[in-house]
């Protein structure tokens, strides 16, 4: 999975150099900045295809030390929230489900030169798509003290899970892709459920390489609960804008 080191939450690309565009009238300055970085992206963000017709919203994206978009999400129905304000019964009626897009990537130096970093694969569609569920479902109500303990162990199994995409843990799921299928890696746990593939994994000489597929070069990764997975496709999002209620 690409890191030299275990992977942090995702980060957020918060601002855009030169941005001048004005934030439009009813609409919080913060939805400005998350479109710009979703925008900024050298590669194709996918959502849930035309079949879903609920809500849909903008998460975060993430990039290297040097501003390169490098994977983000989209959201789809409710918005989960962890606000004491929201009542237990009422978190469990949330139904949600979040697309991750990760640039596919070879193996190459660090922004700095001083490291590497490891080619982006299916494992790292997964390891995003499982941390983003944890961050999504985690028990607020537990006590303080024990919060960051079982954050930390929850994560460290989300890690060892997506880094064995073949253990038994994960079964196959094929879900359609732009319309055709995809075989994605699939888990369920007490949380929700977990999915990962490459959508150019059907690619007639067996590399996976986007180039050599004619694919748009990304993995994808999902999470959700309170909606089946069975039911879902994927397709590219033709105007990301319109994900910002734009």
């Amino acid at each position: 999975m690409e890191t030299t080191r275990r992977a942090a939450a995702p980060s957020a690309v918060t601002s855009t150099p030169g941005a001048a565009e004005p934030t439009p009238p009813g609409r919080p300055a913060g939805a400005r900045r998350a479109i710009d970085g979703y925008l900024m992206a050298a590669f194709p963000w996918y959502g849930l295809d035309e079949a879903f017709t609920g809500p849909r919203w903008l998460m975060q994206v993430g990039a290297s030390s040097d501003g390169t978009v490098e994977h983000g999400s989209t959201g789809h129905g409710d918005e989960p929230s962890l606000r004491a304000e929201v009542d237990a019964e009422a978190r469990e009626k949330q139904r949600f489900a979040v697309v991750v897009t990760v640039a596919s990537r070879p193996l190459r130096k660090s922004a700095d030169g001083t490291g590497v970093l490891e080619a982006t694969s299916v494992s790292s569609a997964a390891w995003l798509a499982g941390a983003g569920l944890l961050s999504a479902t985690w028990p607020s109500r537990m006590e303080r003290a024990l919060r960051q303990d079982w954050l930390d162990q929850q994560t460290a199994i989300a890690w060892e899970l997506a880094d064995d995409l073949d253990g038994s843990a994960w079964s196959q799921l094929s879900l359609p892709v732009d319309g055709s299928p995809i075989s994605f890696r699939y888990r369920e746990s007490e949380y929700g459920w977990v999915l990962a593939g490459s959508e150019h994994n059907g690619c007639c000489d067996g590399s996976g390489e986007a180039a050599a597929c004619g694919g748009s070069g990304v993995h994808i990764g999902a999470y959700g609960r309170g909606m089946s997975a069975y039911g879902l496709g994927f397709s590219v999002i033709k105007d990301i804008t319109g994900y910002a209620g734009a």
